[in-house]
């Protein structure tokens, strides 16, 4: 685990996420382990779902591939759980690395509790649970409108970055992949590359490129490249009376037409048809 946080702030900003939405919320570290949440208990229709094993397990890897969807969509992922309630979460990072995840969920997001029920019954049907039981507790719930879904969600984004610039949430100093990242976005402009970090921290190929899958999901040359690419357009928005070249060499490219090559296969046009582009949308 690379993650740390002040859990006594960070329950006493769950418990006002709660106060305010009437919605429970729930902090995971990166490896999706639940370190708090608010309330403690979870939904009485949960509860009655996790009775069975295969109930248990569905909402395990719904937790899951929320957190993985939400870390590479880099912002709130709302969506409907396996038994059919909506959840939303958010990544928490620092730098580019993930630290951690917000979640809220068990909202009974339907215009009436007939329509809720009826579409729970359906995904629930094969669970060994008892239906009577299940249909009472989700009668029991709010009808919950998208807009407040919305609206609660912007509100998690807001949260998870006040967790980060507070730094209740703060990467172990001493952790090999956070001394990496922190390095290579001070020095990705430069003459950076795998064999120069490897130097740099005395450690092997192997174990850098293992980091970077793990943690950027690409190569560590294939990160850089796109650090760099997102910088120049930045500039080529910014800086309008930059030339092309000052560019790619402010980015880290001393090869103009590698440059060239490099940004239009990942950003699918060339650097000036881009900063054409931007320009009209900005007008």
């Amino acid at each position: 685990m690379i993650s740390t946080f002040n859990l006594t702030k960070l329950y006493a900003l769950l418990k006002d996420f709660y106060t305010i939405t009437q919605i429970r919320i729930t902090v995971f570290d990166e490896t999706f382990r639940e370190l708090a949440a608010y309330p403690e208990q979870i939904a009485p229709v949960c509860q009655i779902l996790r009775t069975d094993a295969n109930a248990r397990d569905e909402c395990k890897k719904c937790d899951a591939h929320a957190c993985e969807t939400a870390a590479r969509e880099r912002t709130a992922y709302t969506y409907q759980c396996h038994a059919g309630l909506t959840e939303s979460i958010v990544p928490l990072y620092m730098g580019n690395i993930t630290i951690g995840y917000l979640l809220f969920g068990h909202v009974f997001a339907y215009d009436s509790h007939e329509e809720g029920w009826a579409v729970i019954r359906k995904r629930c049907k094969d669970y060994h649970v008892n239906m009577d039981a299940l249909k009472s507790a989700c009668y029991e719930r709010p009808l919950i409108s998208t807009d407040y879904i919305q609206s609660a969600a912007h509100i998690l984004q807001a949260v998870a970055s006040y967790l980060c610039l507070e730094r209740m949430a703060i990467i172990g100093q001493k952790e090999l992949p956070a001394q990496i990242d922190e390095y290579i976005m001070a020095h990705y402009t430069e003459e950076i590359d795998a064999q120069s970090i490897c130097e740099h921290f005395k450690i092997g190929k192997t174990t850098l490129y293992e980091i970077a899958n793990q943690n950027y999901g690409i190569g560590i040359a294939a990160h850089i490249r796109s650090l760099r690419i997102e910088k120049a357009k930045h500039l080529l928005t910014s800086q309008p009376k930059m030339n092309i070249s000052e560019i790619a060499a402010a980015c880290g490219f001393n090869d103009y037409n590698y440059f060239i090559t490099m940004f239009k296969r990942l950003v699918g046009m060339p650097p000036k048809q881009y900063r054409q582009t931007q320009r009209r949308d900005f007008l």
